[in-house]
């Protein structure tokens, strides 16, 4: 007679590159799912490849082109992750625990066809969830799929994020653990601002908007699935104590009276500049077509215009510039000498007081600076050299002391009885 299959609730766990960077590493993530496994847990691990190789592979395609074909740079890439779940599999087997290591493509994960930076369009688990029913720990390779038409995939940067949230959200888990270098979402990169504090909780919305103004602590990807799906996210140490939480990214967070929530930054950050007269959508066409993602376009018409691309956004820098040249001769300017510094918040559309007193600091720093203002966000794109002194400078003015970064909301007045 056949065994029951296994009904204890699912977690699901990524490692980053940092925590599987060595055999030693490896061992000791290896002890840490085992924990959870005793803990009265089924666990799928999603693994980044070991420390820097994926910027070893991409270094060696460079070495040979300018500008690699997109389609045999994602053979290539995804070769890394190979590497380390077959490594982690054997790792917990050597701690008892039967293991199976997937690629992305045996998970049932398919993508667009949109090579260096695809999206996750369809997550087929059975497999997975037959190994699971089985009692054994699953080790996915992530920041890879397969599209529709059968082509190995990849994500992009961070994509091994929203491989994880992905994959909890097919298989139902309890919640969906980032594990990394760090422990968690601070007010500011604690390496420029070292009073930064940690925060405890975080909407899905508010981890976005920090996320595409350049937080690293969780892609931006990963984070808008979560909310599609609901997904509950604990962004926390690898090596850190069992019991610590981090950040948790959830639906419903326990509500601050802040004004501010965090400063994200880009130390580096493209700008693409025509002059007023040209069409938004003939930049947007020329961006489509060397696969470069802007973070934001903005005027057209009357108006000069903008955008703005993270480099990780943007293999094929040399073609962009060919292309631009093509289309718009001279009159295209792209700087590679820019940074943002980004204030997300809740309270921002009821504080002018704080927009007046944060743009007033960056103009002291970079009199050019660009500003940008939406719901969540109060964004400034500078000098790069200034994103640093930026980023202390705001977060000691904002968020230290009695700051109005921090301070509570005055309480609405009661209703008259």
């Amino acid at each position: 007679m056949p065994n029951a299959p296994d009904t204890r609730p699912i977690v699901v766990q990524k490692y980053g590159g940092s925590s599987v960077a060595t055999p030693e590493k490896l061992q000791a993530v290896a002890r840490r799912i085992a924990d959870t496994v005793a803990q009265g847990y089924r666990v799928c691990a999603v693994v980044s490849a070991m420390g820097k190789t994926t910027d070893g592979l991409l270094a060696q395609a460079k070495a040979l082109s300018d500008n690699p074909n997109p389609r045999e740079l994602d053979m290539l890439l995804s070769t890394g992750e190979r590497v380390s779940v077959s490594l982690l599999a054997i790792a917990l087997g050597e701690l008892g625990l039967p293991a199976v290591s997937f690629t992305g493509s045996q998970s049932g994960i398919i993508t667009n066809t949109r090579h260096n930076r695809a999206r996750i369009v369809e997550v087929r688990p059975f497999r997975l969830l037959d190994e699971l029913d089985q009692g054994k720990v699953i080790v996915v390779a992530g920041y890879q799929g397969v599209s529709y038409t059968r082509e190995i995939t990849t994500l992009g940067r961070g994509g091994t994020d929203t491989t994880a949230v992905a994959l909890a959200a097919a298989l139902n888990a309890e919640h969906c653990e980032i594990c990394s270098d760090v422990d968690g979402v601070y007010s500011a990169d604690p390496r420029l601002a070292p009073a930064a504090e940690r925060i405890p909780e975080l909407s899905h919305d508010a981890m976005i908007a920090l996320a595409r103004a350049g937080s690293k602590v969780l892609n931006q990807d990963c984070v808008e699935h979560a909310a599609r799906h609901g997904v509950a996210i604990f962004a926390k140490a690898t090596f850190g104590p069992r019991d610590d939480t981090g950040t948790v990214v959830r639906t419903n967070p326990a509500k601050e009276p802040r004004i501010l929530t965090a400063i994200a930054h880009r130390e580096k950050l493209l700008e693409i500049e025509l002059p007023a007269g040209h069409d938004p959508g003939a930049l947007i066409e020329v961006l489509t077509q060397v696969n470069a993602l802007p973070h934001a376009v903005m005027g057209g018409n009357r108006r000069p215009i903008w955008a703005h691309i993270p480099p990780e956004n943007c293999h094929r820098l040399d073609v962009l510039k060919e292309r631009l040249a093509q289309r718009f001769g001279e009159a295209a300017v792209l700087r590679e000498d820019r940074g943002s510094v980004t204030l997300v918040g809740p309270g921002l559309g009821e504080a002018p007081d704080v927009v007046l007193r944060a743009s007033g600091i960056i103009r002291e720093l970079a009199p050019d600076a660009e500003t940008m203002l939406g719901p969540l966000e109060l964004g400034f794109v500078l000098p790069r050299a200034t994103v640093h002194e930026a980023v202390r400078r705001l977060h000691a003015a904002l968020f230290e002391g009695q700051g109005m970064g921090v301070a509570a909301r005055s309480p609405s007045p009661e209703p008259p009885a």
